[in-house]
């Protein structure tokens, strides 16, 4: 990157850099983080687009971290939630019996869980993916009799100290200002520099060796795409590989679907590519269609061991929630949103090579569905590039998050019913920012 792109990436963030005076300085916590890469006072918001106070218009690459699968204010599911306040419906029950509640397990069974074959049944955690992981290493360590978890390098699973524990990342796990143990990491295929070890094989060795100083472990949590990890995806044949590993052990697959899940690899589950079945698996994020705060563990029947109040939580059933997912699952389905994203998906496959790639063969590229990353470590691996590039991507109108190892990897997490072209349009204005920081 020239002295000279410097300097004029330095200057837009200058220009865009909220206010010291602002109340969002004055009075909110230093933890915030999304706003000082994308410094505007947003105001409204449709589709793939979000508009600022300034009446600039941005398109929308982040999808609220994979929250807005259907978009922002939905038209469908907003009209299902303004009717249901206007008639007075329950809006927090606990887990109580709910008229709300009742269609989201209908729904959810009838056009998700049956036609997969899947009898797992439903527990509503607290509200953020977290909690999903959370209750998912409890009941898999209640219903084992074992402690140990494994997961792998480049995973994120969530800040709450037991999900902390399986996140790879050494920044986030700091914050804990405690060790956290009970976790056995293991290279993730294609991810980083141990990409290439063969994970597997080695679990199995140490599994059959009485002296190799690991227990048997009660689960397995992965990802098969590590979203905040750069956009790693796992092979199929290697998703089959760790189900059958985990058959011949008896421990617990657990799948993590909080960013992959709800259609944004093409199919509902991302799981279903490779035709394997979790034992339990955590959705939040986009299960209620329009950004409310929302999470499930999907639990096999012989592993729900709870007794009943064993893990809970005051916002354990957000009604509201229940009434978007519910019409957002009419929407995936009835609308043929596999089928959309899956042609979406070959589109920005083509764009990036085109206009992306070929900028520099140092560039990789790599994705599925709907999440597509551009790693720019092979031209520079501080991750400043990939910076340089998101702020010029923002002041041109466009909001894309970075991701990955030292975050040199731009992240596109698009709406799955973002226009064919608002898509096009946020890829040129990726393209353009990647050759002018380039240059």
């Amino acid at each position: 990157m020239s002295p000279q792109s410097t300097a004029e990436t330095a200057e837009l963030r200058r220009r865009h850099d909220v206010e010291p005076s602002s109340i969002f300085e004055e009075r909110e916590s230093a933890v915030r983080s999304y706003c000082r890469s994308f410094p505007a006072l947003f105001t409204s918001a449709r589709g793939a687009l979000l508009q600022d106070a300034d009446g600039r218009s941005y398109i929308d690459f982040l999808a609220g971290a994979g929250a807005l699968n259907y978009g922002h204010s939905h038209e469908t599911l907003k009209a299902a939630l303004v009717d249901y306040i206007a008639g007075d419906g329950v809006t927090h029950a606990l887990d109580l019996h709910t008229a709300a509640k009742e269609r989201f397990l209908r729904e959810f069974t009838a056009r998700i869980l049956e036609p997969r074959g899947l009898d797992h049944r439903v527990q509503f955690t607290g509200p953020t993916g977290t909690n999903a992981v959370e209750a998912a290493f409890k009941v898999a360590r209640k219903a084992t009799g074992r402690t140990g978890i494994v997961a792998f390098m480049g995973g994120y699973h969530g800040h709450s100290l037991g999900s902390l524990a399986a996140t790879a990342n050494l920044e986030h796990r700091a914050a804990a200002g405690i060790p956290l143990g009970g976790v056995t990491f293991l290279p993730f295929p294609g991810g980083g520099p141990t990409g290439q070890f063969e994970s597997l094989g080695y679990l199995r060795a140490i599994l059959a060796d009485s002296h190799s100083g690991v227990e048997l472990p009660a689960a397995v949590i992965v990802e098969t795409v590590q979203a905040e990890g750069g956009v790693n995806v796992a092979p199929a044949e290697w998703l089959r590989e760790l189900r059958a590993l985990c058959d011949d052990h008896a421990i617990l697959l657990i799948v993590d679907e909080i960013q992959t899940g709800c259609g944004r690899t093409g199919p509902f589950f991302s799981f279903e590519r490779a035709g394997i079945v979790p034992d339990i698996i955590t959705l939040s994020k986009s299960i209620s269609g329009y950004g409310l705060p929302m999470a499930i563990t999907l639990i096999r029947p012989a592993f729900d061991v709870w007794k009943p109040g064993e893990h809970t939580g005051t916002f354990r059933g957000n009604q509201l929630a229940f009434v978007t997912a519910a019409a957002a699952l009419g929407v995936w389905e009835e609308e043929g949103m596999e089928e959309v994203t899956c042609a979406r998906a070959a589109l920005v496959h083509d764009e990036l090579l085109l206009t992306v790639a070929s900028l520099d063969p140092r560039v990789e590229i790599r994705g599925i569905g709907l999440i597509w990353g551009v790693d720019t470590a092979g031209i520079d691996p501080t991750g400043e590039l990939a910076r340089a590039i998101a702020t010029r991507c923002f002041a041109d109108g466009l909001i894309i998050e970075r991701t990955g190892r030292n975050d040199t990897v731009l992240k596109i997490l698009p709406p799955l019913t973002i226009a064919e072209r608002t898509l096009r349009d946020g890829l040129g204005i990726l393209a353009a920012a990647m050759a002018t920081c380039l240059s």
